[in-house]
Parts: structure tokens; C-alpha cells; sequence
């Protein structure tokens, strides 16, 4: 395998942990401002960062990489708002994109053709994470009253779980 390669997919599975750790820290903070719906989509999110992150270390190991984690970089813990942490969501999942097509182009350029499929899998679901975060982003600032950010907080998990 490609050094360089190998180098950008085990950033990229330490960038995946930081992810689960910053939703993580997302629900927390959901769940202390009793959001208890949003915490409950933040801890989902956690989980599957943690799982992409073990899917880019699993590969590395099928490919002979012995994967090495870095420390992981302490998340954002306050917000002001559902809006604030919703636009933080945002700018993680579009930080995450650049990461994985970096990769992807980096995979192109060395020709390293068993990594590609794995990445373009990542490339298309990457989509998927920033639309939902957009819709969170829309839903969240015409929430801005109690009784509103009350009412989305019990339906965020099936609003954004819903097939368009």
C-alpha cells in the first residue's frame, strides 16, 4: 500500500474518532439542556463516526497497515443554541468531506485502486450527513421560541431519519 496513502486513511479514522467524540460532546450538552431528542440524535451520530472510523482502521489492517491513533483534540463543550450546535454539525460533516476527498484524490493519484471503493462510499454518504445537517440548520433557526424548540426536540429523530 501507498505510504501516502496509508497516512491519509489513518488521519482520516483519528478525524472519524474526533468526530464521535464531538457529537458525543453534542449530546451531552443536549442532554443537559434537556434536548433530550437531540441528544438522542447527536449519540447516533457518535456511534456511526466511531463505526467509519473502525472501518477505515479495519481496512488499513487487511491492507498490512498496523494503524496507530493520535490523541484526539478535546470538542467544542457549549453552545448558545440548537441553531449554534446545529451550524457546528454542519462545519464538521463539510470538514469530514474535504478529508475523505482529499483522500480520495490522493488514492487516485497513486493509483491505489482497492482504496477507491471505500472512499466513494464515503464520498456518497457524506451527502447524506451534510442534507441532514442543512435541514437541522433550517429547522432549528424557525425553532427559536420554547414552545418550538420544544416541539422539534421531540420529533429531530424522525424528522431527520425520514426517507425524502
Amino acid at each position: 500500500m501507498n505510504s501516502k496513502v496509508s497516512t491519509a486513511l489513518l488521519e482520516q479514522a483519528n478525524h472519524e474518532l474526533f468526530a464521535a467524540h464531538s457529537y458525543k460532546a453534542m449530546a451531552l450538552w443536549c442532554s443537559f439542556k434537556d434536548y433530550p431528542g437531540f441528544a438522542e440524535f447527536f449519540s447516533s451520530q457518535a456511534e456511526e463516526e466511531q463505526e467509519h472510523a473502525d472501518k477505515f482502521l479495519e481496512f488499513l489492517l487487511e491492507r498490512g497497515e498496523r494503524p496507530i491513533l493520535s490523541s484526539i483534540e478535546v470538542p467544542k463543550p457549549d453552545f448558545s443554541s440548537l441553531s449554534e450546535i446545529a451550524e457546528y454539525a454542519l462545519k464538521l460533516e463539510k470538514i469530514n468531506s474535504q478529508k475523505i476527498e482529499a483522500c480520495y484524490e490522493l488514492a487516485l493519484e497513486t493509483k491505489d485502486y482497492a482504496s477507491q471503493p471505500l472512499l466513494l462510499e464515503f464520498i456518497s454518504e457524506q451527502v447524506e450527513e451534510e442534507a441532514w445537517a442543512d435541514t437541522m440548520i433550517s429547522l432549528t433557526k424557525r425553532a427559536e421560541c420554547p414552545g418550538a424548540s420544544l416541539n422539534l426536540d421531540r420529533h429531530i429523530v424522525k424528522i431527520l431519519s425520514e426517507p425524502e
